[in-house]
């Protein structure tokens, strides 16, 4: 039973007040024919073993969810877990990857989300005969449900375990949040530096995963992210601050980022409940999704995690 069956989908959506988001910052676009980038231009499976090269952090990672991992002979940058991928010979950043990279590597296979590009690249690595498939990279469970199946069906590998992995654990996350009626005011900061901070308000993936674990996203007067101010942090009032852990990082550590105008005032701040999170699993949807909202509500409510803790 997946997490779409409906039994499962009420009670979970019930308990958390879920509704499916898409982010502005995975807007869909168009490819240089005008059709949407999302579509599959040829939906058969293969036929034999591929060598495939694979763009957007989603799609690697439900590649190595399905069990395809060994097939896989490159990445683009963005794509950093599992870790082995990393050690794969990279072809740029997703929206901006080399068609000259990516043909040295004499894929038979490139599937890439539909934010990699530019359509130009796309269009010279299909000239060149490898079978290009362009998969949705929507920060929804829905999104994340139709990509591994999606990827499943292309490589001929069941997708239901991973599925169903996803799904057990979103359903034990919904265990934590029933067992307590706190729903904490959570503020999402992403920071790459003093210079690049940003909050994510409401249909965002941020926004999507705080919900998920339990809490409220104190921005809610805005859709998307915008730079983060003074004023914006000590009006959200969070009682929680959750920020990616290279950006925390990239501050400093937890000193760094009380020292941002208005952290430091805030509840949050005072009773320094900063939450660091693997920027992947905070952000994006995909097969760890269920992890994500697990850990994250063992985190933003403690009072019960312990009692709701599960093995690996």
């Amino acid at each position: 039973m997946t997490f779409l069956s409906l039994r499962l989908s009420a009670r979970f959506v019930a308990s958390i007040g879920l509704v499916a988001l898409t982010t502005t910052l995975f807007a869909c676009k168009e490819n240089a024919s005008g059709t949407s980038a999302t579509e599959v231009h040829d939906a058969s499976p293969l036929v034999q073993r591929p060598r495939i090269v694979s763009v957007g952090s989603g799609v690697t990672e439900s590649i190595y969810a399905l069990g395809a991992g060994e097939d896989v002979v490159g990445v683009d940058t963005s794509s950093l877990f599992p870790e082995v991928a990393t050690k794969l010979p990279q072809v740029g950043y997703q929206r901006a990857i080399s068609a000259e990279g990516v043909l040295a590597l004499k894929p038979t296979l490139v599937l890439a989300s539909n934010e990699a590009g530019p359509d130009t690249v796309l269009a010279q690595i299909r000239s060149a005969g490898a079978r290009v498939e362009v998969v949705k990279a929507e920060p929804t469970l829905e999104g994340a449900h139709e990509r591994l199946a999606a990827i499943g069906a292309l490589l001929g590998r069941d997708a239901k375990p991973a599925i169903e992995k996803l799904d057990s654990e979103l359903a034990a996350a919904a265990a934590v949040i029933a067992k307590t009626a706190t729903r904490p005011r959570v503020l999402v900061i992403y920071s790459r530096g003093p210079g690049t901070l940003h909050v994510f308000g409401a249909k965002t993936g941020a926004d999507t995963m705080i919900k998920l674990a339990g809490g409220e996203n104190a921005i809610s007067l805005f859709e998307g992210s915008k730079p983060l101010t003074s004023e914006s942090v000590v009006g959200a009032a969070p009682d929680v601050i959750v920020i990616p852990s290279r950006g925390l990082d990239s501050l400093g550590g937890v000193d760094g980022l009380l020292k941002v105008p208005g952290v430091a005032q805030t509840k949050a701040g005072k009773e320094k409940r900063i939450v660091p999170f693997d920027d992947l699993l905070l952000l994006a949807m995909g097969p760890r999704t269920g992890k994500a909202a697990l850990e994250l509500a063992e985190k933003l409510h403690p009072e019960v995690a312990p009692a709701a803790k599960t093995k690996e």
